[in-house]
């Protein structure tokens, strides 16, 4: 039994996404005046993907005035020639959501398997390691990125600056209190938040050793490695996080070294997965 996901985008915004790409009509099915003519259009998985999105590509055919039926649910692995979707309408009505319906799935699986690929890289490195991604999506694109990211198994660093306590260098710069005052502060003010303080090297981690998190950016592994062993000999119980050119190729020695959550952009740079559109006339 398919169990689609919730749907990362309201029926406002996936009316967007269509009118964007038909504001006034289609031109060439008008034209050539096939537009009442009965067809079904099926979606198969080209290339091997975590499939994501499917459910709004449905959703958009059905704002179309299609009858819809899904085959995949988001967060599914799907081998090349896999059936993720099929629906019956009107050729006018099938052509157009086609396009914007395809290249939302194609993109939306491409950042999950890229996600789901760092993810099963940094668990053979340790069990419990988790693999997240960083707020630096697409603009407007965010909460397919979330749907992604969980339906490659992983998470999402902070889908804005309003729920997270995240210190920066860039943050610290305005400070004129120790580190030691400026975490009670944070901890004072937003007691049920964890602390998160990004560091660019060991020394600077030592310094901020009480934080909850402790964030490396750009470390390598064996730095990382080195650093976590430090933070453990001054009695530090912050949680190792890696960030900074984190990928499927070094995430599993990131993990091994330490860090027990990789922060990534890598998948939002994933390129689409391909899936294929098969059109047939109806009866």
């Amino acid at each position: 039994m398919i169990r689609p996901q919730p749907l990362a985008l309201d029926d406002h915004r996936l009316q967007q996404l269509l009118a964007e790409d038909v504001p006034y009509g289609d031109l060439t099915t008008e034209a050539l005046e096939i537009d009442a003519r009965p067809g079904q259009i099926r979606l198969f998985a080209r290339d091997p993907m975590v499939v994501c999105g499917i459910e709004e590509a449905a959703r958009m055919f059905e704002l179309c005035g299609a009858r819809a039926t899904l085959h995949a649910a988001s967060g599914q692995q799907a081998a090349p020639e896999t059936l993720l979707l099929e629906a019956s309408a009107e050729a006018g009505i099938l052509h157009r959501a086609w396009k914007s319906a395809q290249t939302l799935v194609e993109w939306c699986s491409g950042v999950a398997s890229r996600a789901a690929e760092i993810q099963q890289a940094a668990r053979r490195g340790h069990p419990e390691a988790l693999v997240a991604l960083t707020r630096k999506n697409v603009p407007g694109t965010r909460r397919l990125a979330v749907k992604a990211a969980r339906a490659a198994g992983a998470a999402m660093h902070r889908t804005g600056l309003s729920e997270t306590l995240l210190v920066f260098a860039e943050h610290r710069l305005f400070l004129d209190e120790e580190p030691a005052a400026a975490i009670a502060r944070l901890r004072r003010r937003c007691p049920e938040k964890r602390v998160v303080v990004e560091v660019e090297d060991g020394a600077e981690a030592l310094v901020w050793a009480a934080a909850d998190v402790i964030q490396l950016e750009k470390f390598s592994p064996a730095a990382v490695a080195e650093t976590v062993a430090a933070l453990a000999a001054a009695g530090s119980t912050a949680l190792v996080a890696a960030a900074g050119g984190v990928n499927a190729a070094n995430a599993e020695d990131y993990a091994r070294a330490g860090a027990r959550l990789l922060v990534t952009s890598a998948p939002h740079l994933a390129p689409p997965r391909d899936v294929q559109v098969r059109f047939a006339r109806g009866v």
